[in-house]
């Protein structure tokens, strides 16, 4: 067998319940949508229904739309993050999405949390070039090593007032954002964050979890009792803990100047000095990400 091959067996046998769907008694949904729908599908367990695991939106293929439309005519549920129209050239759009599900499933809309106010220099760009290109080592970008790559003086300090803008920047967008979409609100929980509450900008800890799974779980009456969470979720990256930061926002925190990478020290110095490398070679990255994130970038001086 070929490596190809065996990582499509490996695939299909991971997400079984789309491509190999087992008989289930009870009722059943699925939850669509990135990395965090598969972490609120594991948050819903202990609801009476049974949560199938699917491959994120973004890894969808046009080979998977037959399993996908199979699956959405029989569950009884479907959770679903906002998701534009013919996505990636498919009708993965959430509209497609609840359209394709089977008459009379409940279904409920959840937001894509992203949140700032604990990292404000930190940031997420799509290239248009090629949306998936990532930096190495985290694939987050620092709008300070952004800016020092664009040729900006990037050392001056943010001031506290600054800080909490961009934090308050970023909750308010996450409330239009639920408003626009008419998700299951979890922004109040982020009003007062502790790093227990967003490892990266868009990696949430256990707590955030709990809050939105249980909410979901009233939303949609799903019955049973939710158990508790065995393990930390989307835990393989920690994002530094700026001294900045923690005397700005008031936090009970130490400072903590490295990243944590599948449970491993990664020096700050270290990422910066590899992003650097690479944005030499994909200046467009940092046309992009400049002019995406210059509002912040402005208000943090950069």
């Amino acid at each position: 067998m070929t490596s190809e091959a065996a990582s499509d067996a490996g695939r299909r046998q991971h997400y079984a319940d789309l491509y190999d769907p087992t008989p289930h008694d009870g009722p059943t949904g699925v939850l669509l949508g990135n990395c965090q729908a598969e972490s609120l599908r594991q948050a819903l367990a202990g609801s009476d229904v049974r949560l199938l695991r699917v491959p994120p939106v973004h890894e969808l293929e046009a080979s998977d739309l037959p399993h996908l439309e199979r699956l959405l005519a029989g569950v009884d549920v479907v959770v679903a993050q906002p998701i534009r129209d013919d996505y990636r050239g498919m009708p993965l759009g959430t509209r497609q999405l609840l359209d394709a599900a089977r008459v009379g499933a409940r279904s409920a809309i959840v937001p894509v949390i992203r949140f700032t106010g604990l990292h404000p220099w930190q940031a997420i760009v799509r290239p248009p070039h090629d949306p998936s290109a990532a930096p190495p080592i985290v694939p987050y970008h620092d709008l300070r090593t952004l800016a020092e790559a664009a040729g900006a003086d990037a050392s001056a300090p943010a001031s506290p007032a600054a800080l909490r803008e961009v934090g308050q920047a970023s909750l308010d967008q996450l409330r239009w954002r639920e408003e626009r979409f008419g998700t299951v609100p979890i922004s109040d929980v982020l009003s007062r964050p502790t790093f227990d509450h967003m490892r990266t900008i868009n990696h949430p800890g256990n707590p955030v979890w709990h809050v939105l799974a249980a909410r979901v779980h009233e939303a949609l009456r799903l019955g049973g009792a939710l158990a508790p969470l065995p393990r930390p979720l989307l835990d393989r990256v920690h994002a530094p803990r700026a001294a900045q930061v923690i005397d700005a926002l008031g936090l009970d925190a130490e400072p903590r100047e490295h990243w944590i990478v599948d449970g491993e020290a990664v020096e700050d110095g270290d990422v910066r000095a590899a992003h650097l490398d690479w944005y030499r070679e994909h200046p467009d990255v940092v046309v992009a990400g400049a002019e995406w994130h210059a509002e912040a970038m402005a208000v943090l001086g950069l």
